[in-house]
């Protein structure tokens, strides 16, 4: 975990100096973002509104940025198609959400033991991501930093390391037998003697995100953003029944992130 968090800092220094050289020098920005996440994974039934609904979460973060269109003195750089268009920005940030079984086969008329199983499960899982990620922004952001009031819509792609930390439990007792456990769950999978796991581990993760900025004065903005972030992973919530035989699981894990930020310009 470690080796891998001191590779992603490296990437994002030596990214940050190669772009100082190359261009006329940047500004800083710093903010605080939060709001909710929903978590798409192995609890719940695929494409179920409670589901989507039910296992949400909240997720909070640091954000910095490099801002190409002023230098460290807040002076206009060159004007140039990427220094008006783009910004660097790197994040820290954190995100929690409990995790149920929703969906038809844990109705409350379903009485089988294996419904039963399955409202009994539940999990936990908790995640700080470390990344950067490239903002394009279509507008001139030389033109939306003028204007008190303006927006600044943009998009961005980048890349995280994501430490995470999943428990799962039964109120009907310890898993991992028959009694307690939904059979598909018994089986072995990816190394792990059963298809979940109360794990600590380290994944790569892809963000992109749409949102926009509003200029709130000369020194500060708010900002609001939907991000997507996937995992390659299919065991950050815990549970992974063997996706060489449980064909609907084969998806790894991933979650929708609505943040909502404010942003000051140092």
């Amino acid at each position: 975990m470690i080796k891998q968090i001191i590779a992603s800092l490296l990437l994002f220094f030596g990214f940050s100096n190669n772009l100082k050289a190359q261009f006329d020098g940047f500004s800083h920005e710093i903010g605080i973002i939060a709001g909710p996440i929903a978590f798409q994974s192995d609890y719940g039934e695929r494409y179920d509104f409670s589901t989507n609904a039910g296992n949400t979460g909240i997720g909070i973060g640091l954000v910095h940025y490099l801002n190409f269109t002023f230098d460290s003195n807040y002076n206009y750089t060159s004007r140039s198609y990427f220094n008006d268009h783009f910004k660097l920005r790197s994040e820290l940030s954190f995100i929690t959400s409990k995790l149920n079984h929703f969906g038809e086969y844990v109705a409350p008329n379903k009485t089988s033991l294996d419904a039963q199983q399955l409202r009994a499960m539940s999990g936990n899982t908790s995640v700080t991501n470390l990344g950067t990620q490239l903002e394009f922004f279509p507008l001139s952001i030389r033109d939306y930093s003028a204007v008190e009031g303006s927006f600044a819509p943009f998009v961005s792609l980048g890349a995280q390391i994501s430490y995470y930390s999943a428990r799962t439990s039964s109120t009907l007792g310890a898993l991992g037998t028959p009694a307690t456990t939904f059979p598909k769950y018994l089986t072995p999978s990816e190394g792990r003697a059963f298809g979940f796991s109360n794990e600590n581990a380290a994944v790569w993760s892809i963000v992109s995100s749409v949102g926009t900025r509003y200029k709130l004065n000369e020194s500060a903005d708010l900002m609001v953003d939907l991000k997507l972030q996937y995992y390659f992973s299919n065991w950050v919530d815990g549970l992974n029944p063997n996706p060489e035989i449980y064909k609907e699981n084969r998806a790894n894990d991933w979650l929708v992130w609505l943040n909502f930020g404010y942003i000051y310009y140092l």
